[in-house]
């Protein structure tokens, strides 16, 4: 099949696009290479790819509305996977705008696109930020979620509800994965296993929020592409005997999936990890919880089992040695 992948020098979207192609798809990958971290990362993803014959890179913006209107009209896509966005919940707090342009207008233009050309199906990236204040563990799709503490949470939970109207009144099969914490090798540099890697290797003291009373369902970037390349398989359907009474599923061909490692981290758990791959003993700074953050995060991922039979399974021990070992090997020539 012919498939977009938005985001494709981004994180996520790089190891999807990369899975896509070597199962034998097309795929176009599209993205801004915006600077909101160095673009030489998304530049240096994008060469990890460039040998596969079957992709193909496009750099657009999101809110180009005629641009992106054009490259669906053009290239008739399949499957739309939709994973690009303006990530970050803390400098959502500083520059809300960079979130309303890129995670409201440019899904709306993904939306518009995949309305207007019949694709078969459409993933995008929602997050565990979506559960706010809850304090209910583990987080389930059956909860509601209306009280994000972060304009990006609000964004992300906001493209679930533009998917569902386009679900209701196009028949646009969707399906919004909730990612928690995502890492691994070629991860965001403005995240914590970067930011605690770098700071502990180039001896330099790490910020622990929250006096490190925090834990995380980090999620390795294997079993999160794991999930995707799975649910874009299955596609939902319209369904008049659903009652609607759950906020993961409707009566419209729409879908709203967890996908984590359903075992959340302590911090000071999580550093140690950091500490044993590196060899060495970070310099802690304890600090107070940030504006926007959440103390713990936890997926129930029934559903997601339920649906496909997979559960991600990948230790945080395995997964931070992967991390430190790309990153050594990344950094080595700088």
């Amino acid at each position: 099949m012919k498939y977009l992948v938005t985001g494709a020098a981004g994180f996520i979207g790089n190891f999807v696009a990369e899975r896509l192609c070597n199962d034998g798809h097309e795929v176009v990958g599209l993205d801004n290479l915006n600077d909101y971290y160095d673009p030489a990362l998304k530049h240096a993803r994008l060469e990890r790819i460039k040998h596969l014959t079957q992709f193909r890179f496009v750099k657009m913006d999101l809110a180009d509305r005629d641009g992106i209107a054009n490259l669906f009209k053009d290239e008739k896509f399949d499957r739309v996977i939709h994973l690009a966005a303006q990530a970050g919940v803390r400098y959502s707090i500083e520059n809300p705008m960079a979130y309303i342009d890129s995670n409201l207008v440019g899904t709306a233009t993904i939306l518009e696109g995949c309305r207007h050309n019949k694709v078969q199906h459409l993933v995008y990236a929602s997050s565990s930020s979506v559960y706010g204040m809850n304090e209910k563990m583990p987080f389930s799709t059956d909860d509601a979620v209306d009280h994000p503490v972060s304009l990006y949470a609000a964004t992300k939970k906001s493209n679930e509800l533009m998917a569902h109207s386009y679900s209701h009144l196009y028949d646009l099969p969707t399906t919004g994965l909730r990612f928690f914490t995502v890492y691994g090798p070629w991860g965001r540099p403005d995240m914590a296993p970067y930011l605690f890697t770098d700071a502990i290797l180039n001896n330099r003291e790490i910020k622990v929020f929250n006096n490190g009373k925090m834990k995380r369902d980090f999620t390795y970037i294997d079993d999160i592409v794991e999930g995707i390349i799975r649910i874009q398989n299955v596609v939902p359907k319209r369904d008049q005997s659903n009652s609607n009474t759950s906020p993961e599923s409707s009566k419209a061909p729409y879908r709203v999936f967890n996908i984590g490692n359903n075992e959340p981290i302590a911090l000071m758990t999580f550093i140690e990890s950091i500490e044993k791959a590196a060899g060495k003993i970070a310099d802690k700074n304890y600090m107070p919880m940030q504006a926007g953050d959440v103390p713990a995060t936890f997926a129930d991922i029934d559903s997601l089992q339920k649906e496909v039979g997979f559960k991600p399974n990948t230790n945080i021990e395995y997964g931070m040695q992967q991390f430190v070992d790309w990153y050594r090997s990344y950094n080595s020539g700088k």
